[in-house]
């Protein structure tokens, strides 16, 4: 999967841009923001497209364990629960799994925010883009311990059915576009 360097404007989701900018301010002069810096209270308006992950080392391997995933991510993923306590890569399907876990890898290793869109169709065959970004989080403002993920789904034929959209018997999601969202370039702090 190749990523582009992307400016902060490239997000166009309202919520994902406000998030964005907010993780930006958290972040100071830090390459990461702490995850405590987070306010609840603010974030409380979008959680229902929301999730969040630890990021564990092991054996050389990164894995991703879920602790909270909104109603409307639980929907998309077609899962009851909000999958807390699971591993990512045994939530996904696995015709999307290496795709999707390779831009949570690369937000781990860029130690910047990750933006991608994804085509993929609903149940009833309509056209969907998935829109993705991923926030990392550090305690020590260097070290990535958390990814916070903002989903946002819309389709070009208005409404859509978004229940089971990844999981779906339909073909596997087409990433359209992968940005590492380039927040210390020229203008990113103008931007803000």
């Amino acid at each position: 999967m190749e990523f582009v360097l992307s400016p902060p404007d490239i997000v166009r989701s309202v919520n994902q841009l406000w998030l964005l900018k907010n993780w930006m301010r958290l972040r100071g002069a830090s390459q990461l923001p702490p995850w405590d810096r987070l306010s609840a209270d603010e974030a409380a308006g979008i959680s229902d497209n929301l999730a969040f992950a630890d990021v564990l080392n092991r054996d050389d391997t990164v894995r991703f364990l879920i602790r909270f995933a909104g109603i409307r991510v639980a929907e998309y993923l077609g899962v009851i629960c909000d999958g807390q306590g699971r591993f990512l890569d045994e939530s996904l399907p696995a015709a999307y799994r290496d795709a999707a876990l390779s831009t949570y890898r690369e937000a781990v290793a860029a130690r910047e925010p990750v933006y991608t869109i994804a085509d993929m169709r609903d149940r009833a065959g309509r056209i969907v883009h998935f829109e993705r970004l991923l926030l990392p989080f550090g305690r020590d403002g260097m070290s990535v311990d958390r990814i916070l993920a903002s989903v946002e789904a819309v389709s070009p034929e208005g409404v859509f059915d978004g229940l089971n959209l990844i999981m779906g018997p339909t073909p596997p999601p087409a990433f359209a576009f992968c940005a590492i969202i380039d927040t210390r370039g020229a203008g990113a702090e103008a931007r803000q």
